[in-house]
């Protein structure tokens, strides 16, 4: 990751993770666990470390009750969608958006019937 504040930013202010713990194991790490529930990011900083890539084919997924209001508040918030809206079916809707490190987070909507 390259810069922890920033990243941390991102999820808690764009994706709206409630930051849950956060620790420093060392002068050159630093740990931080976001999410409500069982499933967390875990976002790691190292001064050792470079950056890593993710490939092609891995993201991040969170369900969001309205995919067009969740567009125009990243919009709001600056944050450009990367690719999408997409409509695979009748019952889910989906975009990609893109964390500062680079790696693809979906946001999507699984549409209820009318």
């Amino acid at each position: 990751m390259g810069d922890m504040e920033v990243s941390l930013g991102f999820y808690k202010d764009v994706l709206g993770l409630p930051l849950e713990r956060r620790m420093r194991p060392g002068p050159d790490m630093d740990i931080a666990f976001l999410g409500a529930g069982e499933t967390k990011v875990e976002l790691i900083w190292s001064a050792g470390r470079k950056n890593q890539g993710f490939g092609t084919d891995i993201s991040l997924g969170f369900e969001v009750p309205s995919l067009d209001a969740a567009m125009e508040e990243l919009k709001r918030k600056g944050v450009a969608i990367a690719s999408g809206p997409f409509q695979p079916n009748p019952t889910i809707r989906f975009f990609y958006v893109l964390d500062p490190d680079g790696l693809r987070i979906q946001l999507v909507e699984n549409v209820r019937p009318a």
